[in-house]
């Protein structure tokens, strides 16, 4: 922290006051001591504009013991004593971090090596040493840049779902989303054992072709009563017990399809009943569209989030962006989610869009009985046609770039297409949102002018509910 360094630094650490300014209103900036705008250097580092910027090297008394981790450590030098060997094993161990995992045309990962100066140890046999050490992939900064900030998207940050029921009465509509296929890819009825000693055997799962049918469908309806159909206390209302049964046996009938040797009774197997459960609740969701029965839980102190927070490093493949709040799209495959961000950027429909990678948007959902949450890949704010950019003309579209479909990932689709977006556009506070899956990205204009004409007609509409 030397004079000449304060010098050339003068205007990071002018801002670096005002931001303190704000952050501790009350305390004086003047009596910031060296070691707090050391501080602020280490904490800064690599970020543009920060006074951490240009430092390129770290050098730190024990910074590379126990406790640390990086992938990048290419030299060590010890240039104090070692006071026991654990110690010196420990520090090395810091150069054996591979800097990259892709590997070449033979399948195998290519030889990386380290530099060890004054640290002495013997336990690790040396293969050979490289005549400089590869550097490591290039590190892209992702953030959100200021002088977009009209582009910034904001959403709800939920943790669950509420059914107000209306007049205590319920129905369901059942849609081929609420059909459970029963096939013997997800569960074998019959496996033959044959052991290294003794005679083989068969298993299978007829015993429980013996229990009845009532039964499988006085499992199903209480389980959905249990998980959905609760009051503010908590407590669940058995009076509704009579119509969920009804609408369970109707379910059973008409949407449960039975492939090769399986029958109905599998779903009194735990996870198969939990996933029927969430099928038959999202088809009395259904039948409540365009009424407010369907209400989002948010969460108590953090219920908005926005595009605004989002400041990291990554070492992904990136788009850089020119409708986005964000500086780039991180990439999780080699082509989709660029051709995806590419179409949007050509579409005169669109506001701005964010690709959801550590933006802190989630959906609860619940597979297997189990409560997780689904991470969509875009938000999209969408101009409708014949409006300006206000709040009664705008979609905001969640859009999921999707290949092969799994039961797990048409759980997420459905609760955000059913449970997410209803609840959402019931609150009235948040605009008007939509959920769309596109499976070919090189397709998406269409499907996203698709989803835009079918919606915008109900916009207003939902908004004045």
């Amino acid at each position: 922290m030397s004079d000449e360094f304060k010098k050339i630094a003068a205007l990071e650490i002018e801002e670096f006051k005002a931001e303190y300014r704000k952050r501790y209103p009350g305390r004086d900036t003047e009596k910031l001591t060296n070691e707090d705008l050391l501080r602020e250097v280490m904490n800064t580092v690599g970020k543009i504009g920060k006074l951490g910027e240009n430092i390129k090297c770290v050098v730190s008394v024990s910074m590379l013991t126990e406790g640390w981790d990086a992938n990048t450590v290419t030299h060590i030098l010890g240039v104090r004593a070692f006071g026991t060997q654990l110690l010196c094993e420990q520090v090395v161990g810091r150069g054996l971090r591979r800097i990259r995992y892709r590997t070449n045309d033979n399948g195998m990962f290519e030889p990386e090596y380290a530099e060890v100066y004054g640290v002495p140890f013997s336990f690790i046999p040396c293969s050979g040493s490289a005549n400089g050490p590869k550097p490591g992939p290039e590190i892209t900064r992702v953030y959100a840049l200021p002088d977009r900030v009209h582009l910034e998207i904001t959403f709800p940050r939920l943790i669950g779902y509420g059914y107000e029921i209306p007049a205590e009465k319920i129905k369901a509509i059942f849609t081929d989303d609420s059909k459970f296929i029963l096939s013997t890819a997800d569960i074998p009825t019959k496996v033959e054992l044959d052991p290294i000693v003794g005679e083989s055997s068969i298993h299978t799962l007829d015993g429980l072709k013996t229990r009845r049918l009532q039964e499988v469908a006085f499992l199903l309806a209480k389980l959905t009563l249990e998980n959905h159909f609760q009051d503010d206390k908590g407590n669940t209302k058995p009076y509704l017990f009579p119509q969920i049964l009804d609408i369970t046996r109707h379910w059973l009938n008409t949407c449960v399809v039975c492939k090769d040797n399986t029958f109905p009774q599998l779903l009194l197997l735990i996870e198969f009943a939990h996933n029927a459960s969430d099928r038959i609740y999202r088809s009395i969701i259904q039948s409540s569209h365009g009424t407010k029965a369907l209400k989002p839980i948010l969460k108590p102190y953090d219920t908005l989030g926005s595009t605004r927070y989002v400041d990291f490093d990554t070492v992904r493949q990136v788009y850089p962006t020119r409708l986005s709040h964000i500086s780039h799209v991180v990439a999780d495959t080699d082509s989709w989610e660029q051709k995806l961000a590419q179409s949007l950027e050509e579409m005169d429909e669109v506001i701005s869009y964010a690709k959801n990678h550590k933006l802190g948007f989630t959906i609860p959902y619940t597979f297997n009985g189990k409560e997780k949450n689904y991470i969509p890949d875009f938000i999209v704010r969408l101009r409708l046609p014949g409006g300006e950019n206000n709040h009664s003309s705008i979609l905001n579209l969640i859009i999921e770039v999707t290949g092969e479909r799994k039961e797990e990932k048409e759980a997420k689709v459905a609760t955000a297409r059913d449970l997410w977006a209803p609840a959402v556009n019931n609150h009235g506070g948040f605009g008007a949102w939509a959920f769309l899956e596109i499976r070919d990205p090189w397709n998406a204009k269409t499907e996203i002018r698709n989803t835009i004409n079918t919606e915008w007609g109900n916009v207003n509409t939902l908004l004045d509910v």
